[in-house]
């Protein structure tokens, strides 16, 4: 198993591992199952030897009796295993879905890179259940393999050639078993690759489906799918092949072993070495390892697929992070300045400039995409190249990726919400309690929101808040940033889908709400602008100017044609 960082074999071991106890008892009860099935015919055997050749009635009644405890044993056995062994598989898969939900959601990001929304659902599900999975066949392994070494000695106790033929075949098989699995295991990563790329592409069709109905392109995206649709379901037939394949191969040579067993079987008993009931009890001995072999077929299947669903496992847990993580902390309490000091990343090109403690700063960039690589150097998705960001005096990248959080927060303008009521999807973050999100609500200008629903703010959300309107997204997403009271906030054009008379009425609660805190507004929104202490332009990837909005819409060209367009 290529399980790419020592974290990931630590988290996947563990979610085996961890179950140990309920494997073993599930073990240990498909073991008692097992070997009830191996007595089953032995007993039969005695039956026929003992009560219906040589004995009476109550000899038939009493092996019957025997006959129904072992019954009755191997029933039991059967239930209280199969219900262990299904919790240490669930138990073990909702361990993996922590484990890749914390790796997702680390502040240091990594994992999401190079990967679809979709996919990385599909690992989180799919995978960490066939992964989990490795623990019920660990446990039926176990007990296939006592069914086997009672039902070999049993042969034994029988026939000693047929016990030999057992005890001397049986490791040859699962050597051979384990060899046919190779190509199913190639395949089976393959074809979880391909579905989990296609549920991804899937996902996010649907998810921006509007926006294609709207420029045109749905017949492109329906393209798109189909073609991606096409190549996993050709993955899944060849990985359906493969499984036939081994299925089938397998079942011929444990046939042939079985049949050898059963013909050995009556050449003895016609030399008059076998009684009438021992050939009966080798015949069904020899019937009855059909499950047990068939059964290694099967766990060498689901440790082949979760060896495959191991390796995109881990390839997640050991993803790199994009951002080193730091150990320092913000100063305490967090003052709030801002500098940025000669910082060279992407389109940046020496950008320097400051935001006092408690100012409201506004950003001007002429290139969106220069805004765009502030915003990720201020939330430090990435460190510059050159220069460094500072908060207070101390460079974020020496800051754990969570304090920093706590201190810095950047909403984007496209934020997704959250499924659930209004209140929760502003409230989920909030340290500031009732009181602050009751302001946060109205400086957002949520409440004629929530007045236009059904339930106020108690009005359930479809999926990222498809039920309401962009600029009724946009609002709330603003409330919830607001709601956060991080002692920095950096905003990047959080009113670009709402009318001219609500953007005012956000822009002075905006004013308002944040005095005494650090704020970034980056936009170029006029409306936002003008309530701002200051602003700085930025031009070719550098500050260019800075002053008053309307100090700058006086005097500079440039910053006109931005704003005022």
């Amino acid at each position: 198993m290529r399980t790419g960082s020592p974290t990931a074999r630590t988290v996947l071991t563990g979610a085996i591992t961890g179950q140990l106890r309920h494997v073993l008892a599930s073990a240990g009860l498909s073991a008692s199952h097992q070997a009830g099935e191996a007595l089953v015919p032995v007993l039969i055997g005695v039956v026929i030897d003992r009560a219906v050749g040589r004995g009476g009635l109550v000899d038939l009644i009493g092996w019957i009796g025997v006959l129904g405890v072992v019954f009755a044993v191997l029933s039991t056995s059967f239930r209280f295993s199969a219900r262990t062994g299904e919790r240490a598989v669930e138990q073990a898969a909702h361990r993996l879905r922590l484990a890749l939900t914390r790796r997702i959601l680390d502040h240091r990001g990594g994992a999401e890179t190079g990967r679809l929304p979709g996919a990385l659902v599909a690992t989180a599900t799919g995978d960490a259940d066939r992964v989990g999975a490795v623990n019920r066949a660990l446990a039926t392994a176990i007990g296939a393999t006592t069914g086997l070494l009672v039902g070999g000695v049993a042969l034994l106790v029988v026939s000693v050639p047929l016990g030999l033929l057992v005890l001397v075949g049986a490791p040859l098989l699962l050597w051979l078993a384990h060899r046919l699995g190779r190509p199913l295991e190639r395949r089976s990563h393959a074809e979880q690759e391909k579905a989990a790329y296609a549920s991804g592409v899937a996902a996010d069709l649907v998810a921006g489906l509007r926006v294609l109905k709207g420029l045109g392109a749905a017949p492109a995206a329906a393209r798109r799918y189909r073609r991606t649709s096409r190549e996993a379901l050709a993955a899944t037939v060849r990985a359906a092949q493969a499984q036939a394949w081994y299925d089938g191969t397998l079942l011929v040579i444990t046939g042939f072993f079985v049949a050898a067993v059963g013909l050995l079987g009556g050449r003895l008993a016609a030399a008059g070495e076998l009684t009438v009931g021992q050939l009966v009890a080798a015949v069904g001995l020899a019937l009855f390892l059909l499950g047990p072999l068939a059964t290694f077929g099967w766990v060498t299947a689901e440790f082949a697929q979760g060896r495959a669903s191991a390796d995109r496992i881990a390839s997640v847990l050991g993803a790199a992070a994009s951002t080193p993580d730091g150990d320092g902390s913000p100063a305490t309490p967090v003052v709030g300045r801002v500098a940025l000091r000669d910082v060279r990343h992407g389109t940046l090109r020496g950008v320097s400039l400051h935001a006092a403690p408690g100012e409201l700063l506004g950003v001007v960039a002429t290139d969106p995409a220069v805004a765009d690589d502030l915003l990720r150097c201020l939330a430090r998705d990435v460190d510059p190249a050159a220069g460094t960001v500072e908060l207070d005096g101390v460079g974020l990248h020496t800051l754990a990726p969570e304090r920093l959080r706590a201190a810095i927060l950047v909403a984007p303008h496209d934020a997704d919400l959250f499924e659930g009521t209004l209140r929760e999807n502003v409230a989920a973050p909030a340290l500031a309690g009732t009181e602050g999100v009751r302001r946060a609500l109205g400086a957002a200008d949520v409440d004629e929101v929530a007045r236009a629903l059904p339930d106020g703010l108690d009005t359930l959300l479809t999926e990222r808040g498809r039920s309401l309107s962009g600029g009724q997204r946009q609002r709330v997403a603003l409330a919830r940033a607001l709601a956060a009271d991080a002692p920095v906030l950096v905003l990047h054009d959080p009113t670009t889908a709402v009318d001219a008379a609500t953007e005012a009425r956000i822009a002075a609660g905006l004013r308002e709400l944040r005095q005494g805190r650090t704020t970034l507004l980056v936009t170029t929104s006029p409306t936002l602008l003008a309530v701002t202490d200051r602003v700085v332009l930025l031009d070719g990837g550098a500050v260019r100017a800075e002053g008053s909005h309307p100090d700058l819409a006086r005097r500079d060209d440039g910053y006109r044609a931005s704003v005022l367009r």
